[in-house]
């Protein structure tokens, strides 16, 4: 005797060794053997065998019209045997029954199951509304089926590339789109994205970079609406001759310095900060504009300002033109020391642009202590300027911590294409701490510090700037910043890039008018942008760390495809971590033997993957430790632990770096000064 049972959801058929009336022994065509509960049997058959009757049975109902058993089955409930009998005319066999049994069961749609064995015709309303969803989904799989093929052969369909930032950046997985590429990808075993890219679904490794980072922070893209820019107002002008310091690329230039001799002896050193507060004010669109934004972001070749082209260019402090600004100015006597203090709202005279490149070849470390510095025109005013911050520097107390450090510029040319897609990459190599650099980082400190100062003696909030414990933070409260060596530091010399500087401007603007400060005691607005300035300057970080890395990856690449690729020199970070000595990346290289911090080796590129934003390198040899006590890329603590995070694939703390830092920063060793 053989039986019929239903078991764990499937249909089984085997031998009966003992039965038991309420249960019984059965062997298996594979030779297990099950207690099976009578309850759960479906049919007692002596023929055929057990081993046949499953196979057989699904051979017979593939043959069966479900469509037409719905038809000619009543609307009762009904066991399978009894649906086999009318079906063949007569009382079906083991084999016949079986076969209707898995016809039934294998169409919910027509038949609902009811019990064991038992089943219903579905109503006809449900028949057609599930028929019609079959349907649907037949047609939903034979898109997909369709999309992934056409994504497989290299093409992107036009469907999919309209959602493509989507698919890539935060897919939905209920999006037909989304099943398609994750099906090709699956079929051509590749990545999602390197799919996506070989069926030109973006531009390039770049775009594709860029391309998560603006659909997270810019979704709505980067353009400005038209805006006219509000003027400054009627401000008296400033008898001085102002000049910028900055770098080629600059162009919201915030601040500018003046030299004014005193009768008597001494100077009155102007520092002049550009002041968009005078016509932009919160409520108004281009303050909604700055609020939403935060912050310019910075990314090798390219920026994402604050503001609108036509409002910086209205406030920056060009040369040739008068700049509305907010001075302050420092009487200096002979021996350079600061006997009186004095801010004013002003127009000032800027009648010169200093660019880096242009100024450093003059005057540079090793010319001043040659004593042999050209004639050029401002050599006077910056010798003065930098023999004030080499005082200041000392009374803070807090020697520069960047010095013998060396920052790296990006300059890509968009004009250039490599295999890599537009734009060649120039990586030059800086020294911080450069005379420039030390003047300028100087009098920011001594403005930031003086108005902060002022802001909070005068009980007016404001953003500040403090560090303790190694940790820095914004917070409304004056407190110490220690890493400088002040008191209070309120950020305030870089309102045409940074949202904080230009509400502290705005407070400033008021309490030197005698006007209500814009942000009361307490103002629930004041802390949700502290909030939103922390979290979007760490994110701008975080992505201009990302996009430097990827160039030094395109810069490694296109030293191999000049034949220019070499062993290169590293220092080891930790374990397997290596930090380049030629550009600014961090490594790991597998399998490279134990090495103490801090030693020097050479390692070899492997592999690199745009995409990924990785490269893969082997150790070659050990390198002799440099001569001196600095190393001259020797990375300080904040900038090691934003690297290893990097080359980990986890974000950095946005309190323990800061990578894009105003020029006090190369003072501060807060991260490198960004223009």
């Amino acid at each position: 005797m053989n039986v019929l049972f239903e078991e764990d959801g499937h249909f089984r058929a085997g031998s009966v060794l003992t039965d038991n009336v309420a249960s019984l022994q059965v062997e298996l065509p594979s030779g297990k053997r099950s207690k099976v509960k009578a309850a759960n049997v479906l049919l007692r058959f002596t023929s055929p065998d057990a081993s046949a009757l499953i196979g057989e049975a699904e051979t017979l109902a593939a043959d069966l019209d479900v469509a037409f058993l719905w038809e000619v089955c009543g609307d009762d409930e009904f066991p399978f045997e009894a649906l086999a009998a009318e079906y063949h005319g007569a009382p079906a066999n083991a084999l016949q029954a079986t076969a209707i049994l898995l016809c039934l069961h294998a169409a919910p749609v027509y038949f609902h199951r009811k019990g064991r064995g038992r089943f219903r015709k579905a109503p006809p309303d449900i028949l057609r509304a599930a028929l019609a969803g079959l349907e649907k989904k037949r047609l939903q799989q034979a898109q997909v089926d369709g999309w992934a093929a056409e994504l497989q052969a290299g093409r992107t369909p036009p469907e999919i590339a309209a959602c493509s930032a989507q698919i890539l950046y935060k897919p939905d997985r209920n999006r037909l789109e989304t099943k398609a590429v994750e099906a090709a990808a699956a079929a051509s075993g590749l990545s999602v994205v390197a799919l996506m890219a070989q069926a030109g679904a973006f531009a390039s490794s770049h775009d594709y970079h860029l391309g998560r980072f603006l659909f997270e922070y810019f979704p709505r893209g980067t353009d400005f609406p038209t805006h006219e820019v509000p003027p400054a107002g009627d401000l008296p002008l400033a008898g001085v001759r102002a000049f910028s310091i900055d770098d080629a690329t600059t162009t919201e230039i915030d601040d500018a310095f003046s030299v004014q001799p005193k009768e008597g002896g001494g100077w009155r050193i102007g520092i002049h900060i550009a002041a968009p507060s005078l016509g932009i004010k919160p409520d108004t669109a281009l303050g909604e504009i700055a609020r939403n934004r935060l912050s310019t972001v910075y990314f090798p070749g390219r920026k994402i300002t604050m503001l609108p082209d036509e409002a910086v260019a209205a406030y920056t402090l060009l040369a040739g033109r008068d700049s509305p600004a907010l001075s302050l100015y420092l009487d200096v006597e002979t021996d350079l020391r600061v006997t009186a203090k004095e801010t004013r709202i002003e127009r000032v005279n800027v009648v010169a642009n200093l660019r880096h490149h242009e100024i450093e070849p003059l005057f540079n470390e090793q010319t001043i202590a040659d004593e042999t510095l050209a004639e050029f025109e401002w050599r006077d005013e910056l010798m003065l300027l930098w023999r004030l911050a080499e005082v200041l520097e000392a009374g803070r107390g807090k020697p520069s911590a960047s010095a013998g450090q060396m920052d790296f510029n990006f300059y890509v040319d968009w004009e250039q294409t490599t295999e890599d897609g537009e734009g060649r990459v120039d990586i030059q190599r800086r020294a911080r701490g450069s005379p420039l650099d030390k003047l300028v980082a100087e009098l920011m400190i001594v403005a930031n510090n003086t108005w902060g100062a002022q802001l909070r003696d005068a009980g007016i909030p404001a953003l500040y700037r403090a560090q303790g414990g190694g940790k820095v933070r914004m917070t409304t409260v004056a407190a110490p910043h220690e890493g400088l060596g002040v008191d209070c530091y309120a950020w305030s010399t870089s309102p045409l890039r940074r949202y904080v500087d230009l509400v502290n401007q705005w407070q400033m603007i008021a309490l030197l008018r005698g006007e209500p400060p814009v942000f009361a005691p307490k103002s629930e607005a004041l802390h949700m942008a502290l909030r939103d300035f922390e979290l979007a300057y760490a994110a701008y970080a975080e992505f201009q760390r990302a996009m430097e890395r990827y160039w030094c990856l395109r810069w490694l690449r296109q030293q191999a495809a000049q034949g220019l690729a070499k062993p290169m020199a590293a220092t080891v970070l930790r374990e397997s971590l290596l930090r380049l000595e030629e550009i600014p990346l961090v490594l790991r290289c597998p399998g490279m033997p134990p090495h103490d911090p801090r030693s020097r080796v050479e390692m070899e590129i492997d592999s690199i993957n745009l995409l990924e934003n990785e490269a893969r390198a082997h150790w070659v040899a050990d390198l002799a430790p440099l001569s001196g006590a600095v190393v001259a890329d020797e990375l300080d603590d904040t900038e090691t632990a934003g690297l290893i995070a990097e080359a980990d694939g986890d974000p950095a703390d946005p309190q323990a770096t800061e990578p894009v830092a105003d020029d006090a920063a190369t003072v501060a060793g807060e991260g490198n000064p960004a223009q």
